[in-house]
């Protein structure tokens, strides 16, 4: 009897590498996660690979983990893509329908997506997805799917995201040199979506924050689609390193005092509560609860606004329905989520793993979306699957172009 398929989700982090391994559930066609491991990330800083050397020896040695636990080795893997050079923009193909019946097929969609696609690229970047909004077909604007419909001219309005060469290339050789093959690059914040926002949020409206270590990323979806995408250049660690200066205290002392005595919200706190150094193995020092909180707090809110104010360019502030959601490691500091709600004026919630069955407590944390949503995208690349109710739609480049290739192919004798 052959042995089901198995699925790795693999997250490359700046402070951290997930990677987990699921095979799909026959009764809901959901992931069942057989294995999940987490280790450090060395050579590898906001996102980009800055020692490949050593985030070969980081990779490697996170697979080892989860290898150890599935009794399988890990062969192919979805990996994420992250960092600061992402940008995502608009862009607006058409074409003529080919079929002299005027019936959309399947190459037409091909076509005007490639037409998207031609848009001024620079040099050094490359194309990561390409996200289809909406088409129009012969002035009826607002169509999901026009493949059956009939008409003249076909449409789109797509969303271009796209990362830098280098870092991509240095991304895919660190990956290669562990033994494993890449089967689809993903952007974190869109494999994240996958995981922990719902098909009803995404059309009522929502905000998918995803605060890693060193970056933040942003996703905003409306109708079901993708309306909006941007890094940014802050994360956990700086509200670390401000309590780390404002302390007078080390990084790792900083990150203790921060997870286990840190909120945003000072207000909660008795101007009386002291923390005593000792108690998280600094020196003999007392020091305010609440002056740590406001130095959270400070930092917090900041990252907050630049969120809001990329809410604002596309006229969303307050304006989301079904709130914000909140994701990655650092969305598990306390008193984000009240703080999210005073600054945002909306509903804001963290967002957890939705629909994964497993017998490992680890998955159950916002942390892991990222890596979930990637076993899922794997998955849902190989067959039918529950991925994004949307992911079919999402087209890496390589694909786009090896479908132009069969369609020209296809008219010679």
């Amino acid at each position: 009897m052959a042995r089901p398929e198995l699925y790795t989700g693999l997250d490359i982090g700046s402070a951290m590498i997930r990677v987990v391994v699921g095979q799909r559930q026959p009764p809901d066609e959901g992931l069942h996660i057989l294995g999940a491991a987490e280790g450090p990330a060395e050579g590898i800083s906001k996102g980009t690979i800055t020692s490949i050397e050593d985030a070969v020896s980081s990779i490697s040695a996170t697979l080892e983990k989860v290898e150890r636990m599935t009794g399988v080795p890990v062969e192919h893997a979805a990996v994420s893509v992250n960092g600061t050079h992402i940008v995502s923009q608009e862009s607006h193909g058409i074409v003529a329908v080919a079929k002299a019946d005027g019936e959309i097929k399947q190459n037409d969609l091909d076509r005007v997506i490639e037409a998207a696609q031609a848009v001024a690229t620079p040099p050094n970047y490359e194309i990561l997805h390409v996200v289809p909004r909406t088409y129009t077909v012969d002035n009826q604007h607002g169509v999901k799917d026009p493949i059956g419909m009939s008409g003249m001219r076909l449409e789109v309005d797509t969303q271009i995201i796209q990362g830098l060469s280098a870092q991509i290339k240095n991304l895919q050789k660190a990956i290669y040199r562990t033994g494993v093959s890449i089967d689809d690059m993903a952007l974190s914040v869109l494999a994240s979506s996958t995981a922990c926002v719902s098909k009803r949020q995404k059309d009522l409206g929502v905000a998918l924050l995803n605060i890693g270590t060193s970056t933040s990323s942003l996703m905003v979806f409306e109708e079901g689609e993708v309306m909006h995408t941007k890094i940014l250049p802050v994360g956990g660690a700086h509200i670390t390193n401000d309590v780390a200066i404002g302390l007078r205290i080390s990084i790792d002392l900083a990150e203790k005092i921060k997870l286990e005595y840190g909120t945003a919200l000072p207000g909660d706190i008795n101007k009386r509560d002291e923390v005593n150094l000792a108690d998280v193995g600094g020196e003999q020092t007392l020091v305010s609860r609440r002056h740590i909180a406001e130095i959270i707090e400070a930092r917090a809110e900041e990252m907050i606004k630049m969120v809001d104010r990329e809410l604002q360019q596309i006229d969303r502030s307050g304006l989301l329905p079904a709130g914000v959601v909140l994701t990655g490691g650092g969305a598990k500091l306390a008193g984000l989520v009240d703080l999210g709600k005073r600054e945002f004026r909306l509903p804001v919630a963290v967002g957890f793993p939705l629909g994964y069955t497993s017998a490992i407590d680890k998955i159950q944390d916002p942390a892991f979306t990222t890596a979930l949503g990637l076993a899922s995208w794997q998955a849902d690349s190989h067959g039918a699957g529950r991925l994004l109710q949307w992911s079919n739609k999402i087209l890496p480049v390589n694909d786009t172009v090896d479908r132009m290739k069969r369609w020209f192919k296809s008219f010679l004798p």
